[in-house]
């Protein structure tokens, strides 16, 4: 099946050569082509071109997009997707005061989660989480990482890991599965933290390696959670089962948990909101992706991670969404690129690459989507009629989105 769209206004982030992630100054680059071309060929992005250099090509589809941009699609690499039921009560009781702590305290947060979760049958679970997913590829996520961590027992950890398996099977674009036991520190092993880990490292994760059902391992090094100690020894013993990090890390203190995650190969580390220098220190000379969730800064009235420090450090920096019931219920990769415009004085250009091909990179998918670029996946968002690229983040409360294609078919 050949796709050929003409016509195109501007053709956006367009790589000849695939590239792995951008850095720093790099990030204010985004190449376009106006007034272009673009040829799909079955799930792949084939050929591409000017318009006055369109020789004739035989397709089995035409589709004339004047007035219209094309991008890849956005690649979300921070998400909690497969969760139940909701949290809108304690949105209700943050607006009267409540931080977000204090409700975990009281036994709201992650373990109101976990307990609804671990009551929830694994078809009803993933039911509710295929209907996420389908919300966020409409809003242009065309791949995406999701997270366990909301069952915080062996069998409820196995039950999400087992849903984000079957999503993979039956949705087309590319998902990533971390494991998160180390979520929060159930009731039953209150001021048993140690223990705790253990049966992570003993009993859930052989069981998790067993079943080959995750891709990566993630801990919330955070004060109240899991310490850096704690963190290490997650890390070393998840390496031994080839699980590569992705952490939650800075969320509400730095604690050392970039260190941590530098030390040990982390693909990622997530959340940035409080940064020090030692912090922009390590993560300089490595291969680890800071990830900033804005949503969850909007959200939670905390602040945002300063994207200002990262990039001018010339270090990378990838968005994504951190979609849970929680702390950032959304999953709209729209809406962050904007906050990362509005709230992260980051640029347009920054912000596109950040949410594409750094967005890749964070899920090690830089080979296969993030870039128009011949030969990776076909996964793409037409936009509507819009004036410019600035458009998208500049409106933040319309959707820019017209059609969504992935692997080269039409979904929306």
């Amino acid at each position: 099946m050949k796709l050929l769209f003409t016509n195109i206004k501007e053709l956006l982030q367009v790589r000849e050569a695939s590239v792995l992630k951008l850095s720093g100054k790099e990030m204010n680059i985004l190449p376009t082509i106006k007034n272009a071309w673009l040829l799909v060929e079955d799930d792949k992005i084939s050929d591409y071109g000017k318009m006055d250099d369109l020789s004739e090509i035989s397709a089995d589809k035409t589709i004339d997009l004047t007035g219209k941009m094309v991008l890849p699609s956005w690649c979300d690499s921070h998400t909690h997707i497969v969760y139940a039921g909701n949290r809108e009560q304690e949105f209700g009781q943050r607006i009267s005061g409540l931080s977000y702590e204090e409700i975990a305290n009281n036994g709201g947060g992650i373990l109101n989660s976990a307990t609804t979760l671990q009551n929830t049958s694994e078809e009803d679970l993933y039911d509710q989480s295929a209907k996420r997913l389908e919300e966020v590829i409409q809003q242009g996520t065309g791949a995406v990482e999701i997270k366990s961590g909301y069952g915080l027992t062996k069998d409820a950890e196995l039950k999400i890991l087992r849903v984000i398996k079957k999503l993979q099977q039956n949705y087309s674009l590319p998902i990533k599965a971390t494991f998160l036991g180390a979520h929060a520190l159930p009731l039953e092993y209150k001021n048993k933290k140690e223990k705790y880990i253990d049966h992570v490292i003993n009993e859930i994760l052989p069981a998790v390696a067993e079943e080959n059902l995750a891709d990566y391992i993630d801990i919330f090094c955070e004060h109240g959670y899991f310490t850096v100690e704690d963190t290490n020894k997650l890390l070393k013993a998840a390496a031994k089962f080839n699980l590569r990090p992705k952490i939650h890390v800075n969320q509400f203190n730095a604690i050392g948990g970039v260190q941590a995650g530098v030390e040990n190969n982390a693909l990622s580390v997530d959340h940035l909101e409080e940064m020090k220098p030692e912090d922009i220190q390590a993560l300089k000379n490595s291969e680890t992706m800071p990830v900033a969730l804005p949503g969850c800064s909007l959200f939670l009235s905390i602040p945002y991670t300063p994207a200002r420090m990262i990039i001018d450090a010339d270090l990378p920096l990838a968005l994504a969404t951190d979609f849970n019931p929680g702390s950032a219920p959304s999953g709209n990769m729209n809406l962050v690129v904007s906050l990362a415009c509005i709230k992260m004085k980051m640029t347009p250009e920054e912000a596109i690459n950040a949410a594409t091909i750094n967005g890749a990179y964070a899920m090690d998918l830089s080979e296969k989507v993030g870039s128009i670029t011949r030969g990776k996946l076909a996964n793409l968002i037409i936009t509507k009629a819009i004036p410019s690229y600035t458009y998208i983040p500049y409106a933040f409360g319309s959707n820019p989105i017209e059609a969504i294609y992935i692997k080269g078919k039409l979904i929306k």
